[in-house]
């Protein structure tokens, strides 16, 4: 029950803090050179897979479920996030996507509904062990995850363990790897994120893909 609660208090702070920079997450700047290129290489992975029933997790101001929608215009996309603020601006952004409230470790969708879940500069935010147990029970089999978050080449400027860390845990590119695996997940990308020039800052930007077996 303490961890439930402990739980509950950080999607709330978490929210809250999503909530407040709505107002800023669509500033061209900060799209271009943070977020555009892991939402790029991510929809290069849907289309490679050919999905077809699609959820963005923490969507956002829904600018990557628009995109999804938008390019690959045969799928039903549908936009996940905690935060009002994020999903008003989603819902202004795009009709033809469409938007639920709800964290990542408790999805509003059925076993086995989807193709695919993604999910963008977010995942350090989550219980990443449950957020990934939750991924595979909507996904039907061969369905597909695909994570882009910061990975730390090192153990040492982040704290593991959810009693432990602060607001948000980096993992490793070897502590995703096995996370997709004990997730049951069969890992078939495991990289950088693909970008035209590689800022200091987001070096460690990477993407992970796992097909569910």
């Amino acid at each position: 029950m303490t961890v439930i609660v402990q739980r509950r208090s950080f999607n709330e702070l978490v929210t809250r803090y999503w909530t407040l920079m709505s107002r800023v997450y669509n500033f061209p700047f900060v799209q271009r050179h943070i977020y555009s290129p892991a939402q790029t290489d991510t929809i290069k992975q849907l289309c490679e897979h050919d999905a077809r029933r699609i959820a963005d997790i923490a969507c956002g101001t829904g600018i990557l479920a628009s995109r999804i929608r938008s390019e690959l215009p045969h799928a039903t996309v549908f936009g996940v996030d905690m935060s009002d603020g994020m999903l008003a601006k989603a819902r202004a952004r795009c009709a033809e996507v469409q938007w639920r409230k709800a964290p990542a470790e408790q999805l509003p969708f059925a076993d086995a509904s989807l193709d695919a879940v993604v999910t963008t500069s977010a995942f350090h935010f989550f219980d990443q062990p449950a957020a990934l147990a939750e991924f595979s029970r909507v996904l039907a089999p061969g369905g597909m995850v695909s994570v882009a978050t910061i990975c730390p080449k090192e153990r040492r400027w982040t704290r593991n363990g959810m009693g432990e860390r602060g607001p948000a845990h980096f993992p490793t590119a070897g502590e995703m790897e096995r996370l997709f695996t004990a997730a049951g997940f069969d890992v078939v990308v495991h990289r950088p994120v693909a970008r035209p020039v590689t800022p200091p800052l987001v070096s460690v930007d990477w993407i992970c893909v796992g097909l569910k077996t």
